[in-house]
């Protein structure tokens, strides 16, 4: 949680010279191709069945990263990962039925108001870019946890990383245009890649490997306080009183509603 914040602080550097979508361009080619050269993967590795799964995988990292880079553009990073953790909490939410959820689910609601009020700092469109990185976000954890049974080591998250790169080498050029080749800029997004993808997308990875989807959801539930706390120290993104009870909110439901699916499904991997 702490490398990728940190990647995201240092990817905003980067947006008034090749905007979010250039940021992610670089993001992903350098984790791509660092990925690649450590794990060399085959297409056709695990078959056409992992061949599918690594391209999904790849289209949702690429699309995570790209409305989480255009909220980054307009809200600041506690409160744009705070949104974006709507969509793992959802995931938990499905998949209960217990009373107590209701609490929960009131909480987090709670805490989404907050971050909305009119005297809010978080624009519209920030909003519904961060939500949608969400729902990317959740298709990440569980398509995660697949890739992580079908393919040895790093293999699968490799191949993922590769098509993700692709995708978005032709509207990140377009986006950037000269200025991705300014080696300030590359070097820059390079130390994102590594610090935003190659680390905290292995970790994940091995972690999954290791425990329950539902606790990997609690442990990732502080990700919106960490990326405040980020925010704070490396960009000086101070929050409202009521910005940050509304993040405080949003992790405490999360802890309770993820808490409770890692309680159903204590030998899910």
């Amino acid at each position: 949680m702490v490398s990728v914040q940190c990647g995201s602080a240092a990817a905003t550097t980067l947006f008034d010279q090749v905007g979010p979508v250039g940021a992610v361009l670089y993001r992903l080619l350098f984790a791509a191709i660092l990925l690649l050269a450590i794990w060399r993967p085959g297409p056709m590795e695990a078959g056409r069945e992992g061949l599918v799964l690594a391209i999904a995988f790849g289209v949702t990292l690429a699309g995570m990263n790209l409305c989480f880079y255009e909220a980054l553009d307009r809200i600041d990073l506690g409160i744009a990962v705070t949104f974006e953790f709507v969509g793992p909490l959802l995931v938990g939410l499905l998949g209960s039925r217990r009373p107590l959820d209701l609490v929960w689910v009131a909480c987090a609601a709670a805490g989404v108001l907050l971050l909305t009020r009119p005297s809010g700092s978080a624009s519209a469109a920030g909003i519904g870019f961060a939500l949608l990185a969400g729902g990317f976000w959740a298709a990440y954890i569980l398509l995660s946890a697949r890739v992580g049974r079908t393919f040895p080591g790093g293999r699968g998250l490799a191949l993922a990383m590769g098509v993700a790169a692709a995708l978005m080498l032709v509207p990140g050029t377009a986006a950037a245009g000269s200025d991705l080749i300014d080696p300030g800029a590359a070097a820059v997004g390079a130390a994102t890649g590594v610090l935003s993808s190659v680390i905290p997308y292995s970790l994940e990875l091995e972690a999954l490997r290791r425990i329950a989807v539902g606790t990997f959801g609690v442990l990732m539930s502080l990700e919106p306080a960490v990326a405040a706390v980020i925010g704070l120290i490396a960009l000086d993104q101070g929050l409202a009183t009521f910005d940050a009870l509304g993040i405080a909110l949003v992790v405490v439901a999360s802890a309770g509603v993820l808490g409770a699916s890692a309680a159903r499904a204590p030998t899910e991997a």
